[in-house]
């Protein structure tokens, strides 16, 4: 085949539009300077020379250039590539993916509005929306199974500002339908945010299912070696704008130059990387459904989870998630057994790392109402598949349950 069958339009590493998605991680957000770097060189200043006659200059705008908390030269590097990754017109990034978060509810929705949230998501979006925003600004929530499209419709009023979702819910995998509810959300012109950490691209992009605004905690699956934290939002310049002058500039949430530079490193490598997650998951949740001595496992490319069918048609076959929830048989002491057995897994927060980290959660608190069954009866391990060899992460898993089991339980 020649290289002219391959392509429609020739790729230009200067027009990210052009590349594929391999070419688009490598190249993506790279800003050329006097040294002529092959990569944006770490830039540490926090202030930079101004013009000669600086009278004019807005203290407050969110150009590059002028001061690192309007906008430092890593930050508008990471943003570029991350818009680009997610084919948005402009990207935000701030110092936490819950920096991120709280910057889209700051800016977005005001004392009186009403917004609806999913009833399974993150525990800092749940702290926000139950406690620290309706208390301080007497914003209205109501939560709702997203699943439950006719509950959602239900749940909207015409007060209603913003509808915020996971794609993948944190910690259950509870599978939205992003076109299905962002349909939904824009007849009461409301705005849709999608938090898409558990699902980074290129293989799943909310933008172009309708979603308004993408966040992402760039700690985890973007940054992928855990030693950088950031978060970002992605979306159209009329709603990332207002972003950044009054939540990045005004309230000071700006990320670092230092983690800028190392997530824009990070990012180069995601999509083989995601492969890797994703493979590596799928084997590991099929071996532990498997085994008797283990009580149940969610993740969504078992055929028994809920929204299965929807994740493969969504997501697509491959592309199912590197983090799945599960049990072994047992009280949570043989939870925190099982973990201590494990030798190459490690406990640990976070996910999307380059290393395998599980964690026990137990089965106590009100988010934990809306959960299923299972994970209110006996808590849960939420396991994010690292990229060691899936066979020594196998062997390990094995080996943790025959250490807490007897060995004649298994099946």
């Amino acid at each position: 085949m020649k290289p002219a069958d391959l392509m429609t339009t020739r790729p230009d590493r200067h027009q990210p539009r052009t590349l594929s998605e391999l070419s688009l991680a490598v190249h993506g957000g790279v800003l050329s300077d006097s040294t002529k770097a092959l990569r944006t060189p770490l830039v540490m200043a926090n202030s930079y020379e101004l013009p000669e006659d600086p009278s004019e200059i807005s203290w407050s705008a969110t150009a590059s250039g002028l001061y690192t908390r309007n906008s430092g030269h890593n930050q508008v590097a990471l943003e570029a590539k991350l818009a680009a990754m997610e084919r948005g017109e402009a990207a935000v990034a701030l110092a936490s993916g819950v920096a991120a978060l709280h910057a889209v509810f700051f800016t977005h929705v005001r004392a009186g509005d009403h917004v609806v949230v999913s009833d399974v998501t993150y525990e800092a979006t749940w702290r926000l929306w139950t406690e620290l925003l309706p208390g301080r600004y007497g914003i209205q929530t109501t939560f709702v199974d997203i699943t439950d499209l006719d509950a959602l419709r239900a749940a909207l009023r015409p007060d209603t500002k913003l509808v915020c979702i996971e794609a993948i819910a944190n910690p259950t995998t509870k599978v939205a339908d992003v076109e299905a509810v962002a349909a939904i959300v824009h007849e009461s012109d409301a705005l849709l945010m999608v938090d898409s950490t558990f699902t980074p691209p290129p293989f799943y992009r909310p933008l172009e299912h309708g979603a308004d605004l993408v966040v992402h905690s760039l700690t985890k699956y973007i940054n992928g070696h855990g030693d950088a934290m950031g978060g970002a939002v992605i979306g159209p310049d009329r709603l990332i704008e207002p972003i950044k002058a009054e939540a990045m500039v005004d309230v000071g949430g700006v990320i670092s130059p230092f983690n800028a530079w190392q997530i824009q490193r990070g990012s180069v490598t995601l999509p083989l990387r995601l492969r890797q997650h994703y493979r590596s998951a799928q084997l590991i949740a099929e071996f532990l459904e498997a085994d008797r001595r283990v009580e149940y496992v969610y993740y969504p490319g078992l055929a028994s989870h809920p929204q299965y069918d929807l994740a493969v048609r969504q997501f697509g076959r491959d592309n199912l998630g590197g983090t799945l929830a599960f049990a072994v048989k047992g009280d949570p002491a043989t939870q925190n057994r099982f973990v201590s057995h494990l030798r190459l897994v490690t406990s640990g927060f976070s996910l999307g790392h380059d290393d395998s980290l599980i964690v026990h959660v137990g089965a106590d608190g009100p988010r934990v109402a809306a959960y299923p069954e299972p994970f209110r009866r006996h808590g849960y391990l939420r396991l994010s598949v690292g990229l060691e060899d899936v066979g020594d992460l196998l062997a390990d898993l094995a080996a943790a349950l025959d250490q807490t089991f007897d060995r004649t339980v298994a099946g």
